[in-house]
């Protein structure tokens, strides 16, 4: 059986769904799982779906030259086919705090997260014996101003090494390179602090504090070229009040960003994001 997932965004008109679900229909295709937006804004349709197929009588390869010229062609779609079978290949993005790295791989072990995590790229050799602790793959990077187009080359090198679909920055302390960002468009992932930009700085929940916060906040989103102002993938939030210390800022805004980032890596993996217009479409 083949199984596949179908992202789809367009201009709307009129019988997408009906032109796109007939003809999976008569390619003997199921379709398991339906749903779609319209942003009455933009006049733009995003669909997703999932459905399968005799393997018989379909691959992945023809499924793909099908659709284009029955369907994505006439509808001038925007659109991405992919087999639920293959799981996407994650590389981690690390420099020394480890609270997001241990999350991920306590995940990854437990079978929480569909993808694979071939490689860890670290600018410091601080937490490699994590990694080898459960036996991933780590690469250390120097990356300074001095030798940043070294260190941006042999990230580049890796990230082809070893096949990787996209990139997790579990408290990655540089800036993406923009020939990274060019060449993995919509496929780095960040996480931080929702503090920005009120409390910019090394220590923005001290900041925070000082003005008296009534919310903390993590924000997980694709990288681009404007830092920190990707597509929002993920938020959440958790109240604070004059009773909690910096500690207890600084201890809740690293759960958020546990949270926050495992459920766009998850999203992400599972192929349920849609980037148009530096906003995502996220379903559920």
């Amino acid at each position: 059986m083949q199984r596949i997932t179908i992202l789809i965004h367009c201009e709307d008109q009129k019988s997408i769904i009906a032109t796109v679900t007939n003809y999976i229909a008569s390619i003997e295709g199921n379709i398991t799982y339906l749903d779609q937006h319209v942003d009455a804004d933009e006049n733009v349709f995003f669909m997703r779906l999932e459905c399968e197929f005799n393997a018989k009588d379909w691959d992945l390869t023809s499924i793909k030259s099908h659709f284009e010229t029955h369907l994505a062609n006439p509808f001038n779609m925007n659109w991405e086919i992919y087999s639920q079978d293959q799981k996407p290949r994650m590389a981690l993005f690390i420099s020394k705090y480890d609270h997001c790295l241990y999350d991920i791989l306590g995940r990854y072990s437990a079978g929480e997260l569909n993808l694979e995590i071939p490689l860890i790229i670290s600018n410091h050799e601080d937490l490699r014996s994590v990694a080898e602790r459960f036996e991933i793959p780590f690469e250390y990077v120097p990356f300074t101003k001095e030798i940043k187009a070294q260190g941006e080359q042999q990230q580049l090198d890796l990230l082809a090494k070893y096949d990787i679909d996209f990139v997790v920055l579990a408290r990655y302390m540089q800036i993406i390179t923009p020939r990274i960002i060019a060449a993995y468009k919509n496929k780095i992932i960040n996480i931080h602090h929702s503090f920005l930009p009120a409390f910019p700085g090394a220590k923005p929940y001290h900041s925070a504090f000082k003005r008296g916060v009534k919310i903390i906040g993590a924000t997980s989103h694709y990288v681009t070229e404007e830092l920190d102002e990707g597509p929002i993938i993920e938020q959440d939030i958790t109240r604070v009040s004059h009773s909690h210390s910096i500690e207890d800022f600084i201890m809740k805004g690293r759960d958020l960003e546990r949270m926050v980032l495992a459920r766009a890596i998850k999203l992400h993996a599972e192929r349920k994001t849609i980037v148009y217009n530096n906003k995502t479409v996220v379903f559920a």
